[in-house]
């Protein structure tokens, strides 16, 4: 068994983590429905592993040197690297509102991910002010770490950048765009 069938089976059995995960974290492993024909453009197959409610999917890549890296791919028709196993991926999961860091990149700049983070972090506790309970609980059932936000954002970076040329998402015989937004904060009002 490789480590993400074991902490899928952990969340499988233990429906308080398989909620917070669901509810709190947007991983959902009853959602496990992305279309037909999705793959990597270099051909290798995509194994879906759970979904979120906005319609986008997580998916185990192929094995290499005993891990499965994660990739996601969105309803908007982006996808790429998102770390490079499951436990990292759930460690930016549970850890960073990690899909607007993306979308709030400036192309994929580490310093404009960094302040993006940063507002994402206040507006996260003000939407559940139990989000760091509730991250410290999936984190000691699934055994876990609790990264800083600053790490996490590096990781994250760090994993999207390498989307290319391993892990570009095709589907339909259409090219996914990268998770990389091209803005460096909201368009109407910029943080508040």
């Amino acid at each position: 068994m490789t480590s993400s069938d074991h902490l899928l089976d952990l969340i499988q059995t233990n429906p308080e983590i398989d909620l917070l995960l669901r509810s709190s974290f947007g991983f959902d492993i009853h959602r496990k429905y992305y279309g037909d024909d999705l793959s990597l453009a270099s051909g290798a197959p995509l194994e879906v592993i759970a979904g979120e409610s906005a319609g986008g999917a997580y998916f185990l890549g192929v094995e290499q040197n005993g891990r499965r890296p994660v990739v996601f791919a969105s309803s908007e028709g982006e996808g790429g690297l998102l770390a490079d196993d499951l436990a990292d991926a759930l460690e930016i999961i549970i850890g960073l509102e990690w899909r607007d860091c993306l979308s709030f990149s400036g192309g994929g700049d580490l310093e404009v991910m960094q302040v993006s983070a940063q507002h994402l972090e206040r507006s996260r506790y003000k939407d559940n002010p139990d989000i760091d309970s509730e991250a410290a609980q999936v984190a000691a059932a699934l055994s876990l770490r609790i990264v800083p936000v600053a790490d996490l954002v590096i990781r994250l970076q760090a994993a999207a950048s390498k989307t290319e040329p391993d892990y570009v998402v095709t589907g339909d015989g259409q090219t996914f765009d990268p998770l990389f937004g091209e803005y460096a904060e909201p368009r109407h009002g910029g943080w508040r």
